[in-house]
């Protein structure tokens, strides 16, 4: 992973900030306080929101501004990513207003799910990228620091092993969860043996027989019971039909009476509703006639003809209403034409003001902006004296760079075919010179044990006496073969210090074309950017004489249109007098409208009565009518009274009275014994459906007990299973932690002896529980808290990027690791120990990791940077600003130094 571009807006310090940051060596460079941590804190901010915050969002938004935005493009596994987040500070406290990541095949909104997919995506949280990427200023010992368990808790969050842990407890809380369920599930298996137990002393199958018994006896004496009721119901229900059918002509006898009575007051009330009716018909007419007088004296003052005996009709009313109506429209329309005509010459007038307005102020602007062109324009030409002058420069430079091949053994551009040669023929010398160096100790090896079995009497090349070896005389030419090779030795050596020498001058040359290059190219650069800045000054000279050409126009465009406003304003005042004539014409229309209105009332009203006086004719006719039927129905019901008075039989009705009472008193007590024995049925019913339940609950148990017993021997086996998971988690996290251990401390040994060589400590030790010791070089421990401050910062330096390095290869093709990020890590350190710091970086490079951010004030560390971005605080408005020097810049200024 690596950072691409960082965007501030009103980021705490920065105003507006935009730099690009590239692969390799980056180093942040200012004074103190100028502002270079916060640019490396809104890259954390952007990834990782307030989580990546030591206080709160307040602190994000500079001083005055409402919002703060910053933007982070990174490229992460081979694809781009762009988040953006926006803090939003007017009200009392900040909050995030827009948070946004354009993913390759995604977008995620709302700052939560950002750092989640962020999280996801790199692997790590917020406190894990600080303790494996990012070493902020002031915890450069954080790792030192800290107790051994502290630092377990961070290595194994780091290498994901806390993750075991969760998976351990998780087995762990299974197996409690699944020991508590067994218990419980133990708990009611007893529960049901003693429930079984109690049941089966019951012999419930017994009792069902004896309760089935009974209740067939008690069934036979209801049956019998019931029969005997049936027969007394049956002679009751005789005698009171005879009884109710003479109830029944009595009441209709009653009905007959009353219905008489009815029909004679309905009749005499109908009779008193037929001379209301007659009253109400004389009020009618009386108010026709005087809506008729007050019609006539309102018809001299309209238009229409008519008399009391010949009114206008509604026709010719709704027509002179409609002219009317139709009069009023065309004011109306009118009225609205006019009033539009004078907003449009009252807008038309504000219009051509404002215009005339912007036109001056357009002309000001104009002339302002040819003043600021010509000052411009002078300042480029002497600008373009000086980088004409770099160029003359750069030619002398490049000249006397090629100067130096004279007298030099390769001509100018073959510096570097001449470096590989020499380097090739100096590492054939040198492996010639490890061959002799060796044949020549090997030599002199083999004449020192010679001579000792010489000394002993024995042969150099047998081992035979003296006396009886033919080879005795081998030692010699051993001899002259040392010498032979020792020459042979002198002489490649002397070759290899020609070639040493000749190597160190082509490296020399081969610096001199590089640096001749780079002048060429940069000289290059310049012509080109004077031959643009000529171009654009002709450009900027001919806007001078177009912008002043444009000022005089739109002065003269505004003088005229000031004067078409004083037409459009006076044509306005015409129009508002026409809209008064209007509004009183439309008075007039009104007054005669409502006159009309008038006259169409009375006529209503006329012919209302009209109507009135014809339905209530009607009416009081319909009355009559009904009253005739009435009269016909009472003779009818008067007639039918008098043959029911002749139907009663009273001795009948005594008769069906006692036979009614002794069935009804014959049913009342076999009710009463009926309901005892269906009491005892029902006792007995339930007591036998009780029975069976229990027989059925027994039943059930035995299922219930059967099932349980599996469930229980399931969850036995289903802990132990538990309990062998745990043990494995348990053991797994031990092993992966002893591995992270041995591979951490070998990489820590590794950049150690990189860091450390030449110096008084021989290694370091990482125990299985995170605990770190120095060994000096004679053996003695030493506690990392005992080194000097700079050796302590340099150590934990080490220890972070060892770090780094172990969860980098961890992960390698799954995860990119984020760019190794240091704040200001020379403030513990001396000078000796800064050009150490300076390999180490270095060396992290050679390990692979893309992009490492370094912000310093340091001059060594600035001149080991493949980049350079310069922070500046200007002291009036205590504001940052960010500059991204290009390597041109860079040897112009080295350039201008030596100058």
């Amino acid at each position: 992973m690596r950072f691409d571009r960082i965007r501030l807006s009103n980021f705490k310090c920065y105003d507006d900030a935009d730099v690009r940051l590239d692969r390799g060596v980056t180093v942040i460079h200012g004074l103190n306080g100028s502002g270079k941590s916060s640019l490396l804190e809104a890259c954390f901010f952007a990834l990782y929101g307030s989580k990546a915050l030591q206080n709160t969002l307040d602190e994000v938004v500079t001083i005055g501004a409402d919002d703060a935005e910053v933007e982070l493009w990174f490229a992460h596994g081979g694809e781009s990513y762009h988040v953006e987040r926006r803090v939003r500070a007017t009200g009392e406290q900040a909050q995030t207003a827009r948070c946004v990541l354009e993913a390759p095949s995604e977008t995620i909104e709302g700052a939560r799910d950002v750092r989640a997919y962020v999280e996801d995506l790199l692997r790590m949280d917020a406190e894990a990228f600080v303790n494996c990427a990012y070493v902020r200023q002031g915890e450069v010992n954080k790792l030192i620091n800290a107790s051994p368990s502290q630092r377990q808790d961070m290595l194994d969050s780091l290498l994901q092993l806390g993750k075991l842990e969760d998976y351990r407890e998780r087995a762990s809380d299974a197996r409690v969860g699944v020991d508590r369920v067994r218990q419980d599930k133990q708990g009611s298996l007893s529960q049901l043996d003693d429930q079984i137990a109690e049941k089966e002393e019951k012999d419930l199958h017994a009792r069902l027989n004896e309760l089935r018994t009974e209740h067939e006896d008690v069934a036979g004496d209801i049956d019998r019971f019931e029969e005997q009721r049936e027969k007394a119901v049956e002679t009751r229900d005789q005698a009171v039909d005879i009884l109710e059918r003479y109830e029944e002509k009595r009441e209709e006898l009653a009905d007959l009476e009353s219905d008489i009575e009815d029909l004679r007051e309905q009749i005499s009330e109908t009779e008193r509703d037929r001379e209301d009716i007659s009253d109400d018909i004389a009020d009618h007419r009386d108010a026709r006639e005087e809506r008729r007088e007050e019609l006539v004296e309102l018809l001299p003052e309209t238009d229409l003809e008519g008399s009391a005996q010949d009114p206008p009709t509604p026709d010719a009313v709704d027509a002179r209403l409609d002219a009317l109506d139709e009069r009023d429209d065309e004011l109306q329309e009118s009225l609205r034409e006019v009033t539009a005509d004078v907003t449009e010459h009252t807008n038309q007038a504000e219009n051509l003001r404002e215009s005339a307005g912007d036109l001056d102020e357009q002309a000001e602007d104009e002339r302002e902006r040819a003043e600021d062109l010509e000052s411009e324009v002078a300042e480029a030409r002497a600008n373009l004296a000086d980088r004409r002058e770099k160029v003359e420069t750069l030619g002398e430079r490049i000249e006397s760079l090629e100067a130096e091949f004279e007298d030099a053994p390769v001509e100018f551009g073959e510096a570097d075919s001449f470096r590989e040669d020499v380097a090739d023929e100096l590492s054939e010398v040198r492996e010639t010179v490890a061959g002799l160096e060796a044949e020549v100790e090997n030599q002199r090896e083999r004449i020192e044990e010679a001579e000792e079995l010489l000394a002993e009497g024995k042969c150099p090349e047998c081992g035979q006496d003296v006396d009886d070896s033919p080879h005795v005389e081998s030692i010699d030419d051993d001899r002259e073969r040392l010498a032979e090779l020792e020459d042979d030795l002198a002489a490649a050596r002397e070759r290899q210090s020609d070639l040493e020498d000749r190597l160190e001058r082509a490296e020399e040359l081969v610096e001199v074309e590089s640096e001749a290059d780079d002048c060429r190219t940069n000289r290059s650069n310049v012509e080109q950017l004077i031959e643009q800045r000529e171009s654009t000054l002709e450009e900027k000279a001919e806007q001078v004489e177009t912008l002043r050409a444009e000022a005089a126009e739109h002065e003269s465009e505004a003088a005229e249109k000031r004067e078409a406003a004083e037409e459009e304003a006076a044509a306005a005042d015409d129009c508002r007098e026409r809209v008064g004539e209007i509004n009183q014409e439309r008075g007039t229309v009104r007054e005669r409208r409502e006159r009309l209105e008038r006259v169409e009332d009375l006529l209503d009203a006329i012919a209302d009565a009209t109507d009135a006086v014809e339905r209530l004719r009607e009416r009081r006719e319909h009355l009559e009518e009904t009253n005739d039927e009435r009269r016909e129905r009472l003779v009818e019901k008067r007639e039918r009274r008098s043959e029911l008075q002749e139907e009663f039989d009273e001795d009948r009705v005594d008769k069906a009275r006692d036979q009614r009472d002794q069935a009804a008193e014959y049913v009342e007590k076999a009710d009463a014994k009926l309901e005892d024995l269906r009491e005892r049925r029902d006792e007995l019913q339930s007591a036998i459906g009780g029975v069976e339940n229990e027989i059925e609950e027994l039943e059930n148990l035995r299922e219930r007990r059967e099932d349980l017993a599996d469930r229980v021997e399931w969850l036995d086996s289903l802990y132990e299973e538990a309990d062998q998971l745990q043990r494995m988690y348990g053991d797994l996290r031990a092993e992966l932690r002893q591995r992270n251990v041995e591979s951490l401390q070998a990489m820590l040994n590794e950049i150690f002896d990189l860091v450390y060589q030449n110096d008084s400590y021989a290694r370091i030790e990482l125990s299985g529980d995170y605990e770190l010791t120095v060994f000096q070089k004679d053996g003695e421990p030493l506690d990392p808290e005992q080194l000097s401050g700079g050796e302590r910062a340099l150590f934990n330096l080490s220890l972070r990027c060892a770090i780094y390095r172990l969860l980098a290869e961890g992960i390698e093709g799954a995860a990119p690791m984020p760019p190794l990020i240091l704040d200001e890590p020379t403030v513990f350190l001396d000078s000796g120990h800064v050009s150490q710091l300076v390999e180490l970086v270095e060396a992290m490079r050679e390990y692979g990791v893309e992009q490492i951010l370094v912000v310093s004030h340091d001059e060594e560390l600035v001149g080991a940077a493949d980049d350079l971005v310069r922070v500046e605080k200007d002291s009036t408005t205590n504001r940052s600003t960010v500059v991204r020097e290009e390597p041109e810049d860079r040897l112009a200024e080295a350039i201008g130094a030596d100058d």
